[in-house]
């Protein structure tokens, strides 16, 4: 049968509170983003692997303190004493490492927003002690920061971020569909969302419902594209 070709729409994500999944292994930091206002100095380090839910809970919190969301390596350019009025959200710190321009620009943001009363949260992948920044100062002042970290996910939290990302996309898998995908997918949230983008590219190229045979068929595919 010939292939349909299918926009590569990656659906509506559903940012709010409400939509972000408690669990075991996130439910430490979802705490402390709801009790932003008693950080130690007014600030946060938030780490964990690609998919893991930063961006959510960033867009949560600044939803709770009003604050703006900018990825650190846009900071460059930006009017930071503008920037630093406002609490501020500074997404993938990490990738700045070694970055003069950009790292100068972070520290200055991180003393006037404190200076001004505000407060930061600062977003990577690993814990800051391996986010690699050059400036000494910075440095200090980041990995001098309280830090919570999220976790790989269960089974029980795997299944329902699969459930959640099939749902951005006005999916509705039956359960055993997730029940199959979680054994046999790698535990990790960016997994889970490559999974069901290519389910859902794969469904609407070959016109067929998603089914366990659909899933077999392109966990087969992604396994020969990784040998």
């Amino acid at each position: 049968m010939p292939e349909q070709l299918g926009l590569d729409l990656p659906g509506i994500t559903a940012l709010g509170r409400a939509d972000f999944l408690v669990a075991p292994s996130n439910a430490l930091a979802v705490a402390l983003i709801e009790g932003w206002q008693d950080w130690p100095g007014r600030k946060l380090v938030l780490s964990g692997p690609a998919g893991s839910g930063k961006t959510h809970l960033a867009h949560v919190w600044a939803a709770l303190s009003g604050a703006e969301i900018c990825p650190a390596r846009d900071l460059v350019g930006q009017d930071i004493p503008d920037l630093a009025r406002r609490s501020v959200a500074i997404e993938d710190v990490p990738d700045i490492a070694g970055n003069a321009q950009a790292e100068t620009a972070l520290f200055h943001l991180h003393n006037l927003a404190l200076a001004e009363g505000n407060a930061l949260l600062f977003t990577g992948e690993a814990a800051p002690r391996a986010w690699h920044l050059n400036l000494p100062d910075l440095k200090s002042r980041i990995e001098g920061t309280q830090a919570v970290s999220l976790d790989l996910p269960d089974d029980a939290l795997l299944s329902a971020v699969l459930a959640k990302l099939f749902a951005d996309r006005q999916l509705t898998p039956k359960p055993e569909l997730i029940a199959y995908l979680i054994l046999r997918i790698d535990r990790s949230f960016a997994a889970a969302r490559r999974i069901v983008a290519a389910l859902d590219a794969a469904s609407l190229a070959q016109k067929r419902p998603l089914s366990r045979q659909l899933a077999a068929a392109v966990l087969d595919k992604e396994d020969q594209l990784a040998r």
